[in-house]
């Protein structure tokens, strides 16, 4: 499956995890020790929702579109993200993760951004200019295991490949393993996209097998039943993740579920605990 980001940008997947982002990183910095935040897969970090790839399939209109005409003031953290790249009241610009993670800096934390894609890697140097931000430009697999532990105590690894390659859910799943082997108290966040059950009910298998604790999955399944053969919503792995984090979850995936079900459909938002 290609998940192209400049495709996607904007769409009901970015929603749910920049929203889920945000209030990880905010539950972690109720705490004043600096944080080391990781994103592996970091992508151009800005996108234009009028352009011609996210045009192509008009996936904002189900994303940040809804989340913009939705009052609910769970959401007024996102929406404000999305809106500190825009000069209107409706956006034009879409902020990927590196933009989102750069907006929650303060000045004891530590962002480190990594782009394979050499076209991308230039974009994201280009809008992350001005800010703190290290870009580096290497596999994102091999990335993740040499920056981990980082020199601060605590930090946050973004995992969000785009899935073009077979073999990535095996990477993921060795790769977690070995950067957990590493870094056991370290928090870690990994996108997928989701297009059928049985397939992703496998690959929990292989990770709950990891036997890691405090390993959480999320699910946004967009529709009442699946839909063979094309996208049907994305899930969130994440490692580690704080109590406060824990306890403000539920009000805010029902808010995004009912922002975000697709006209006559009611949509589901699951929780599934991996480990202890």
């Amino acid at each position: 499956m290609n998940y192209r980001h400049s495709f996607h940008a904007g769409n009901s997947a970015d929603v749910v995890k920049h929203s889920l982002l945000i209030a990880l990183v905010r539950s972690l910095q109720q705490k004043p020790g600096a944080l080391t935040l990781i994103d592996t897969h970091a992508g151009c970090g800005l996108y234009d929702l009028g352009g011609e790839e996210a045009g192509r399939t008009g996936e904002a209109m189900q994303g940040v579109l809804r989340a913009f005409s939705d009052p609910n003031p769970l959401l007024n953290d996102y929406r404000a993200a999305v809106q500190a790249v825009n000069a209107g009241a409706e956006p034009r610009l879409y902020p990927g993760s590196p933009q989102i993670l750069a907006q929650l800096l303060r000045p004891q934390d530590v962002l480190i951004l990594n782009e394979k894609h050499p076209e991308d890697a230039r974009a994201l140097r280009k809008v992350m200019r001005g800010t703190s931000a290290a870009v580096h430009e290497r596999d994102a697999y091999e990335l993740w295991l040499a920056m981990v532990p980082p020199r601060t105590a605590r930090g946050v690894v973004v995992v969000d490949p785009p899935y073009e390659q077979p073999d990535e859910r095996a990477r993921v799943t060795a790769s977690l393993a070995a950067a957990h082997r590493k870094w056991a108290h370290g928090v870690t966040v990994i996108w997928y996209p989701l297009k059928d059950r049985a397939m992703h009910q496998r690959w929990k298998g292989q990770l709950r097998r990891l036997g890691i604790p405090k390993f959480l999955c999320i699910e946004h399944w967009l529709y009442d039943a699946d839909q063979p053969g094309i996208y049907n919503g994305a899930g969130l792995y994440i490692v580690n993740q704080p109590y406060a984090f824990t306890q403000a979850l539920p009000a805010l995936l029902e808010a995004l579920r009912a922002t975000l079900a697709p006209e006559g459909h009611r949509g589901e938002i699951t929780t599934d605990w991996l480990g202890d």
